[in-house]
């Protein structure tokens, strides 16, 4: 890896280092954080949200009640809402990883340019068949309707997987070699499955279903909070709350899986993840703490937590971070606090999951107390929040290598003068965004249904008023 890191950073990237302003370096990070950050909470409910929505319209159609194909049909519309303003943070994406990383993509677009591609086929199959499903509610017979969303759900997923592996390869760079300065030998195939790509692509379609399951649930506790009690609201509670709570302790076992690759491969993340400095056997686990001066001071420590955890042995060896050049070692409190917010919630949405699943097992209901909806109601709030943590343990942990042990960000970014207009241009796009769609939505769930006379009723018993 040595001979790799020497000979990869072909001449433009280390143009681009010469001449970037350290003020530009940060707004590019800054924009593409802030567009990571805001397109990933989308791109969860396009993948989660679809499985729902067809869960719901299944249930309908097998059970004839008429409130599950009324949830489906309303998340059928918010999905549509969502898909469309998804597609424009996406489009923004895509130019920005042009335009801020010229570095990167110019010298290894043809390595990692496969799954992006794969991706872009995956977006118009969802694309085609999301406006077949909302166009077709009453064109269609029931179970032909039902299989149009079947696409949806494949490609959503499929889309999540590319773009993740392609985020994976950035992590453990494969499938090239570099030869005096030229990158030779290209496998796009390889690229795209390096070791990374397993425990990656996993974590984030298991937390994908996570922040839509709790994110539609969260709505509805809501509206029981304030007395809507019906049977509508009743089970868009109960039907995304139970997907996410099924995912939940086998997205804490795919984490722990996550982990331990990090542990194996990335010594250097883990010990940022952990503040850890000294390198030494029988680590303790770390619970808080804030790293000043080289020490990890006022944490909780918990007696070979780490060794443990990270290698199943408590006396295994954990490096430190003073093993490292200052230069090539992350931001230790951001790495370290995101790390502890995203263990945090998501070890507070498994007590929930476990809360709902006793009380269910036990009488076949939801828990009576009124806490249990207020948890619900923050439940969504957890789980995006836990995501957007743990993609800054990925990303900030690997700096300050934008493909790690390979290319440095610095030496990646577009030199050319005035990328902080950029990202003060594209925060104002993405203040304009949220604002839309959060009106729209917020309209859409003042629709109230109400059940028609038998004479009226149409093929979901419910209108909306």
């Amino acid at each position: 890896m040595d001979d790799l890191v020497a000979l990869a950073l072909p001449g433009r990237a280390a143009v681009a280092a010469a001449v970037a302003p350290a003020a530009d370096l940060m707004a590019a990070r800054a924009q593409m954080a802030l567009s990571l950050g805001w397109h990933i909470i989308l791109a969860c409910f396009g993948v989660g949200m679809p499985a729902i929505t067809l869960l719901a319209e299944w249930r309908g159609l097998r059970t004839g009640d008429p409130a599950y194909r009324l949830l489906a049909r309303r998340w059928g519309r918010a999905m549509g809402v969502l898909f469309a303003v998804g597609a424009v943070s996406g489009t923004i994406l895509s130019f920005e990883m042009g335009l801020l990383w010229p570095g990167l993509m110019g010298v290894y677009g043809e390595v990692i340019g496969l799954p992006f591609s794969l991706e872009g086929i995956a977006f118009f199959i969802e694309a085609i068949f999301l406006g077949v499903y909302l166009y077709a509610w009453d064109r269609l017979p029931p179970r032909a309707h039902l299989l149009t969303g079947v696409p949806i759900v494949l490609a959503g997923v499929s889309s999540a997987f590319f773009v993740v592996a392609a985020n994976a390869w950035m992590q453990q760079p494969t499938g090239f070699r570099a030869e005096h300065g030229e990158i030779v030998a290209v496998d796009p195939w390889a690229a795209m499955f390096n070791p990374a790509t397993p425990p990656q692509t996993v974590h984030m379609i298991l937390a994908a279903f996570m922040v839509a399951g709790y994110g539609i649930a969260s709505v509805y506790a809501v509206s029981m909070l304030r007395g809507r009690r019906d049977r509508y609201h009743r089970l868009g509670l109960l039907l995304p709350l139970t997907v996410a709570a099924i995912v939940t302790p086998v997205q804490i076992g795919v984490g722990d899986w996550a982990a331990h690759f990090v542990a194996d491969n990335q010594p250097v993340k883990l010990a940022a993840m952990e503040g850890v400095f000294e390198t030494g056997r029988g680590v303790p686990l770390h619970l808080g703490g804030v790293a000043v001066d080289g020490e990890l001071r006022y944490a909780l420590e918990i007696p070979y937590g780490l060794s443990l955890l990270a290698h199943w042995d408590p006396n295994a060896e954990i490096a430190g971070l003073n093993g490292v050049p200052p230069a090539d070692r992350p931001p230790v409190n951001v790495v370290h606090w995101a790390f502890q917010i995203m263990v945090g919630l998501g070890m507070a949405l498994l007590a929930l999951a476990a809360w709902y699943a006793v009380t269910w097992w036990r009488r076949r209901d939801l828990p009576r107390s009124p806490w249990f909806l207020r948890a619900a109601a923050a439940s969504g709030v957890a789980a995006a929040l836990a995501l957007e943590a743990g993609w800054v343990v990925t990303e900030v942990g690997r700096q300050p290598w934008i493909v790690y042990r390979v290319l440095r960000t610095a030496d990646s970014v577009n030199p050319a003068p005035g990328l902080v207009y950029g990202f003060v241009l594209v925060s104002a796009v993405y203040v304009v965004l949220t604002v839309a769609t959060v009106y729209v939505l917020r309209r859409m769930t003042r629709d109230r249904p109400v059940p028609l006379a038998p004479q009226e009723q149409d093929v979901t018993g419910f209108k909306v008023v």
